[in-house]
C-alpha cells in the first residue's frame, strides 16, 4: 500500500541528473481516524519522520492528498494540529505549485533539522474524496454505521428522509464494502452530532460517490440528529487489525453470523476478498483462525468459482442449513493488508515504494524467534527476488513493474499493492 516517492536531498547528496532523486522513501498520514488526514510523515533511511511546516500551503496539501488518491485538499494544517511527531524531520520550505506528482518533486524540498527551532512546527494536511469523504462510525465494523461526510472542514451526517437501499449501495461500494443489505433510519446507529450535509438523498445505485446522488445541496435540509442515516454492508471482516483480513461474517434477517469452513478454500476467499475491494486472496482460514464467532452460523459447504460478485450467489447449503459448530469459523487474508506470509505465522510489515523496486521490511527479531531463515525469504518468484539488511530490518525486494515475476500493480484508495 504504497505510492512511488522520491525523497530530496540535502546539501551534502550530489547532484543528480534531471528527473532522478537520489532518496527514495514512503509517505503516509498518522494520529487521524482518516486514511486522507493526519501528520505528514516522510519513510528515509528506515525511518519515518516529519516535515516541518515553513512556507506550508493550500498547493503543497493538494500534492500530498493527490499523492495518496484522496481528491483535492481542504485544508493544510500546522502547528501539530494532529498531535506532534518524534525521530527525524526530513522535509523543510516545501514550495509546490500544485501539480506535482510527489511531494519531494516541489522546488526547495530538504532534508531539514527544525529541532533547534524554539516552538516546533509540525506539517500536517486534510483531504477529501474527490467532492466529499465519507465514512461510517459508531458501530463494530467499518462497513456498517452512521454515514457522515466531511465538507468544509467538519464531519456531518446525512438525514434518512427518502433513505432507500439504492442510496446505501452507493455508500457500501464506495467503501469497499460490498453489497447493501440495509438502509437504516432513525439514528439506528446513535444520533450525531454537527452539521447535517445531506437530505432527500436519491441515488440510481451505481454512483461512484453519495455526493454524486441527486440531493437538496450541502447543508440544506429540515432534519434533526434523531433522523440520522446509516448502512448496513453484506460481509465484514472482524477479529483482525486489518481492514482485509479477519472472520467473515454475513448480515441476514438482521443478525451478523458466520460461515462454516467445510469446503472452504482459496476460490471462496476470493470472492470475499473481491467483494470487498481488498484484491487476491491469498489464504482461506479455517478452524476459527480469527477466534470463534457467535449467533447463527449463515454459510455452510460454500462452493465457488472465483468470479461471483458475492459469497451469498455460490452454491451453498441455503442461509442457515449447517451442521457446523464456531469452532469452525472460516476467515480470509486478502493482498491489502501488508503481511509476508510464511506458513500459518503473520508478520506485519513495513512496506516501502522506490522509484525502481517494492521493499517489503520485517524486523529480523520477530523471524529469527519463530525459527525462520530470514535470508531465505523473498516476494513473487524467488529466482528474481532479493533482500537487503539495515540495521535490524530485513527488507525483500521485487522490481515494481508489473507482470514481473507474477507481481501485479493495482490501486486502492490511492496506494499501490502488489
Amino acid at each position: 500500500v504504497c505510492q512511488q516517492l522520491g525523497c530530496g536531498a540535502n546539501n551534502s547528496v550530489s547532484p543528480t541528473s534531471p528527473g532522478q532523486n537520489p532518496l527514495s522513501s514512503a509517505v503516509r498520514l498518522v494520529n487521524s481516524d482518516s486514511n486522507c488526514s493526519g501528520r505528514v510523515e516522510i519513510f528515509h533511511s528506515g525511518q519515518w519522520g516529519t516535515v516541518c511546516d515553513d512556507s506550508w500551503g493550500l498547493s503543497d496539501a493538494q500534492v500530498v492528498c493527490q499523492q495518496l488518491g484522496c481528491g483535492r485538499a481542504v485544508s493544510a494544517t500546522q502547528s501539530a494540529h494532529f498531535g506532534e511527531g518524534s525521530g527525524p524531520i526530513w522535509l523543510d520550505n516545501v514550495q509546490c505549485l500544485g501539480n506535482e506528482s510527489s511531494i519531494t518533486d516541489c522546488d526547495e524540498v530538504i532534508k531539514y533539522d527544525c529541532a533547534a527551532e524554539i516552538g516546533l512546527l509540525l506539517l500536517q494536511l486534510l483531504c477529501e474524496f474527490t467532492f466529499s469523504a465519507v465514512r461510517l462510525v459508531n458501530s463494530d465494523s467499518n462497513c456498517s454505521g452512521r454515514v457522515e461526510i466531511f465538507h468544509s472542514g467538519q464531519w456531518g451526517t446525512v438525514c434518512d428522509d427518502r433513505w432507500g437501499l439504492n442510496d446505501a449501495q452507493v455508500v457500501c461500494q464506495q467503501l469497499g464494502c460490498g453489497r447493501a443489505v440495509s438502509a437504516t433510519q432513525s439514528a439506528h446507529f446513535g444520533e450525531g452530532s454537527g452539521p447535517i450535509w445531506l437530505d432527500n438523498v436519491q441515488c440510481l445505485g451505481n454512483e461512484s460517490s453519495i455526493t454524486d446522488c441527486v440531493h437538496q445541496g450541502l447543508g440544506s435540509h429540515n432534519c434533526g440528529h434523531h433522523e440520522d442515516a446509516g448502512v448496513i454492508c453484506e460481509v465484514r471482516l472482524v477479529n483482525s487489525d486489518s481492514n482485509c483480513s479477519g472472520r467473515v461474517e454475513i448480515f441476514h434477517s438482521g443478525q451478523w453470523g458466520t460461515v462454516c469452513d467445510d469446503r472452504w478454500g482459496l476460490s471462496d476467499a476470493q470472492v470475499v476478498c473481491q467483494q470487498l475491494d481488498c484484491g487476491r486472496a491469498v489464504s482461506a482460514t479455517q478452524s476459527a483462525h480469527f477466534g470463534e464467532g457467535s449467533g447463527p452460523i449463515w454459510l455452510d459447504d460454500v462452493q465457488c468459482l472465483g468470479n461471483e460478485s458475492s459469497i451469498t450467489d455460490c452454491v451453498h447449503q441455503g442461509l442457515g442449513s449447517h451442521n457446523c459448530g464456531h469452532h469452525e469459523d472460516a476467515g480470509v487474508i486478502c493482498e491489502g493488508k501488508c503481511v509476508i506470509l510464511f506458513s500459518k505465522v503473520i508478520f506485519t510489515a513495513q512496506l516501502v515504494c522506490s522509484r525502481n523496486q517494492l521493499e517489503v521490511g520485517v524486523h529480523l527479531d520477530s523471524l529469527l524467534s519463530s525459527g525462520l531463515n530470514a535470508f531465505s525469504g523473498h516476494l513473487a518468484a524467488p529466482y528474481c527476488s532479493s533482500y537487503t539488511v539495515h540495521g535490524s530490518i530485513v527488507y525483500y525486494q521485487v522490481a515494481r513493474r508489473a507482470d514481473i515475476c507474477g507481481t501485479v500493480l493495482k490501486v486502492k484508495f490511492g496506494f499501490y499493492t502488489t
